[in-house]
Parts: structure tokens; C-alpha cells; sequence
């Protein structure tokens, strides 16, 4: 049944697909489709607009209109069904018109990448299997997440460690971001929701033997006790010079 009430809209146009807003919808009524912010079901909206601020590019407001009405009930069996993995998925985000740095992407790297070299003579191959790789930029449905064997770094670490690639990346997924600039809530939102829902095998978190980076790991324990997980975690402590100097918890 229709009614005249208050519910969010998306602009399509504004919309780049970054994803930000899906996490913040604790009623599941925003999912990514095509690479797009796109409704689920009307009823599934409160309509109170906790999504808003999360739009880094104004593309959601709040609009009074004829709309189905929000249902409760079915919220609460929605939100069911998608924790046991049950809820019909939408189609998989794909590369649309927008910001380049937040379209997905999924590859395979060639056999070996990360420590042979390439054809060209340019070095070492490349073993990343996915686009993007900042924090901020990865949605919580990102399908590479699926299963994943996670590497969330310190975006200095590839820097400083030559062979990063051959010994961290090779896969795995990587996520990467710094725990000194970024915003610690965000971060720790964002690993709470795909903890939740992504079925993680492991974690690695190499992070610089500076003090802003031993924030990460913290960052990523607190979001395994929200989410009510726990999934194996290695900690590998890089030095300035590009050398590991500590390596705790199991390996992959």
C-alpha cells in the first residue's frame, strides 16, 4: 500500500559508486547494482536519512511522496536472509561513468606475479587482482571480498618493502589506507560490515614500526568483536629501512 511519506532518493547522475552509503543503511535498503547506488524496496526505507551524510557527492536527499511504506517486518526478514547469505544478490557492480578510483574491477594476475619478471623487462609483475585498493574506496559488497585471504596495509608499507608484492600480495586482497589521516570510525564501520558478511578466511596487516600505525590493528580487532568474528590475524611490523622486524599471529 502506497502512502504519503518521507524516503530517500538517489540521484543517478551524482551517484559515482563509491558504496559509502550502503553500510550506513542499517535497514539493508541500499545496495550497489551496476556499480550504482540503487533502492532495494521502498518498504525497506525509514526514510530518516542516517545515509545522507555519507554521500561524498550530495547524491541522496530526503523526498515527500506516494511511496510503499515502510514495513518492519520486513526489514527484520530481509536483514535475516542476507545474514545467512540468503538473499537474492543484485547483479555484480560493474566499471560505470564516474570517479575511475572507485569502479570495480576484478582481474587474475599471471601465473607467478609478484616475483617474475615481466616480458618487457621492467621487473617484477604485478600480483594485484582487483581495483580499487584504498579503504575508504572499497564497498562492503565488493564481490572480490568473498572468501578472501585479506592484507589490509599501511599505505606506506609497499613503499618502504621492495618485495611487497612477492611476499604479501600474491593471492590475496588487498585493502590499504593510513590510520593516521583516515577517519577511524569509517574504518572500523568498514571492516565491521565486511567481517559480517564476507565470510573472511584471514587477515595479514603489515604497518610501519612508527607509532600512527599501530592503530590499524586495534582498528581491525574492535571491528571482529563488533561483527562477532574471529578470524585469524598476522601482524608484520615493517622498519623504515624496508626490513620486517616482527611478524605475530598465524600465517596465511
Amino acid at each position: 500500500m502506497k502512502v504519503l511519506r518521507k524516503i530517500i532518493e538517489i540521484d543517478d547522475e551524482l551517484c559515482d559508486g563509491c558504496g559509502q552509503c550502503v553500510p550506513s543503511c542499517a535497514e539493508g535498503a541500499i545496495e550497489m547494482v551496476d556499480g550504482k547506488a540503487r533502492m532495494v524496496a521502498e518498504k525497506y526505507c525509514d526514510g530518516l536519512g542516517a545515509c545522507l551524510g555519507e554521500c561524498p557527492n550530495g547524491a541522496l536527499r530526503i523526498a515527500e511522496r506516494e511511496a510503499e511504506d515502510f514495513d518492519e517486518a520486513a526489514v527484520e526478514a530481509y536483514l535475516k536472509e542476507k545474514e545467512k547469505g540468503e538473499a537474492t544478490p543484485g547483479p555484480t557492480p560493474a566499471p560505470v561513468s564516474g570517479c575511475p578510483s572507485s569502479q570495480i574491477q576484478t582481474f587474475i594476475p599471471p601465473p607467478g606475479s609478484g616475483g617474475t619478471v615481466s616480458e618487457s623487462g621492467g621487473g617484477a609483475t604485478s600480483a594485484l587482482s582487483h581495483w580499487p585498493v584504498q579503504i575508504n574506496l572499497i564497498p562492503p559488497n565488493a564481490p572480490f571480498l568473498k572468501g578472501a585471504n585479506l592484507v589490509i596495509t599501511a599505505d606506506c608499507v609497499p613503499v618502504a618493502y621492495p618485495n611487497f608484492h612477492r611476499d604479501f600480495l600474491e593471492g590475496k586482497v588487498v585493502m590499504m589506507g593510513c590510520p593516521k589521516f583516515d577517519e577511524v570510525a569509517s574504518y572500523i564501520q568498514k571492516f565491521t560490515d565486511i567481517f559480517r558478511h564476507a565470510d573472511i578466511r584471514h587477515i595479514t596487516v603489515p604497518i610501519m614500526e612508527v607509532p600512527c600505525c599501530s592503530g590499524l590493528p586495534m582498528m581491525i580487532k574492535k571491528a571482529m568483536a563488533d561483527a562477532g568474528k574471529d578470524i585469524p590475524l598476522e601482524e608484520v611490523t615493517i622498519g623504515t629501512r624496508g626490513e620486517i622486524l616482527r611478524r605475530e599471529g598465524p600465517a596465511a
